[in-house]
């Protein structure tokens, strides 16, 4: 029995959607994966820029999107054709009014976690945290600073870097963790709970979790590849920017940067002066790159990454070191486990002024030439591609347990 599942995406990112896709998926109608589009109220032309405003993002799509995704599945199974009939729902985590809808609708409902199963851990531990005076019952801030174990393996947390956090930006932390609240309510809506992680990796936390299945490292192909680390939604300041910069240039070593646009404070990055020169041999900048592909070459050595969660896991499975830039939310505990816990990277800490300067990116001599770290990154990579084995690995089996179980849905 084959499976047949249309891809629903919201109309503003359709052309980002189309352009990841395969051509052989991007436009056949027939294939196992159908790409569908609904309104999301965003302005199509302004995908980049609404993708950046999480408060107009979050309002728009959770107003306009549930009545569109209603009226799909009616039209869908009021066909009468059976490869045709959605059975079920699978959505991520953060649009918990995607399973709603399915509720409501008698719809067999599938949870994607797009973070590790240890920040996942903490929000389930939420009430428990704002109970024990932890946290603010509002936007989630600290009210004692001190750290949080859940369990005997899983890292010690501070109490001012959790999942929701945003250092420096009550308005997006505030939505951050009301989010983080609705997960957990959505996640109770659901059959499964889907993860990008591997159980060997941290078995602690998804012991932790009900009806969770780890299935990772998804990889965007069957052999080692893909790199995307122009840090993700994170802007920095210009003085940051040129610290960065010089801080390549002071390591000396061969560098593939990628720049996005609006890199720092929103436009466009201007370099320090002469540095595009100097660095011409060794340096390379663009604004895009595959990031698989880039960590699966063997000449890279190391991964200077903000560590969210998809990047940590591109890291393990090509079994690439990390010198961590954690910028908000997961990312912070995503250096907890990468440094403390596997000890396959290394932390850059701000100077007073929660600048990082160009000295500490000369940590980058450190990692590269530490054997021990460079041998753990090596059995965790192995680990991870253990985990997709046919041959008994915990990720193919848990893969294997999701398609019986929507089969028979």
């Amino acid at each position: 029995m084959g499976l047949r599942s249309p891809l629903l995406t919201p109309i503003s990112y359709i052309k980002k959607v189309v352009a990841a896709l395969p051509d052989e998926e991007a436009g056949g109608a027939r294939g196992p994966i159908r790409l569908v589009s609904i309104p999301d109220g965003l302005d199509p032309e302004a995908e980049d820029e609404a993708g950046r405003d999480l408060v107009k993002l979050t309002e728009s799509t959770t107003r306009v999107m549930p009545g569109h995704l209603k009226n799909l599945i009616e039209k869908a199974n009021n066909m009468n054709i059976d490869d045709e009939k959605i059975t079920c729902v699978i959505a991520d985590s953060t649009i918990g009014w995607a399973l709603e809808v399915a509720e409501k609708m008698g719809i067999q409902r599938v949870v994607f976690c797009p973070c590790g199963p240890g920040s996942l851990a903490v929000v389930f531990h939420i009430p428990r945290l704002v109970e024990a005076g932890i946290i603010n019952s509002t936007d989630g801030s600290s009210l004692k600073d001190e750290l949080i174990c859940l369990a005997k393996d899983i890292p010690a947390f501070s109490s001012n870097r959790l999942t929701w956090s945003c250092p420096g930006d009550p308005t997006t932390q505030e939505i951050c963790f009301r989010l983080a609240c609705k997960i957990i309510l959505d996640i109770n809506l659901s059959n499964l709970i889907l993860c990008n992680s591997v159980y060997e990796l941290d078995s602690s936390a998804c012991d932790l979790i009900p009806n969770i299945l780890p299935i990772g490292p998804l990889l965007a192909s069957d052999h080692p590849g893909h790199y995307a680390g122009s840090f993700c939604l994170a802007i920095l300041s210009q003085h940051q920017f040129n610290e960065l910069a010089l801080g390549l240039e002071l390591v000396g070593r061969p560098f593939l940067w990628v720049v996005r646009s609006d890199f720092a404070d929103g436009s466009a990055a201007e370099f320090p002066d002469g540095f595009i020169e100097r660095v011409a041999e060794n340096g390379k900048i663009v604004s895009w790159a595959p990031q698989e592909e880039v960590l699966a070459h063997p000449s890279v050595a190391c991964f200077l990454s903000h560590c969210g969660w998809n990047s940590t896991m591109d890291g393990l499975a090509m079994g690439v070191p990390f010198l961590c830039w954690p910028y908000f939310t997961d990312q912070f505990q995503n250096q907890s486990y990468i440094c403390d816990q596997w000890k396959v990277g290394l932390g850059l800490n701000p100077d007073e002024n929660g600048f990082i300067s160009r000295h500490e990116i000369k940590k980058t001599e450190i990692l590269v030439s530490d054997e021990d770290i460079k041998g753990n990154a090596k059995k965790l990579k192995e680990m991870a591609r253990n985990s997709g084995s046919e041959e008994g690995g915990s990720s193919y089996k848990n893969f294997k347990t999701f398609i019986e179980a929507i089969k028979h849905y």
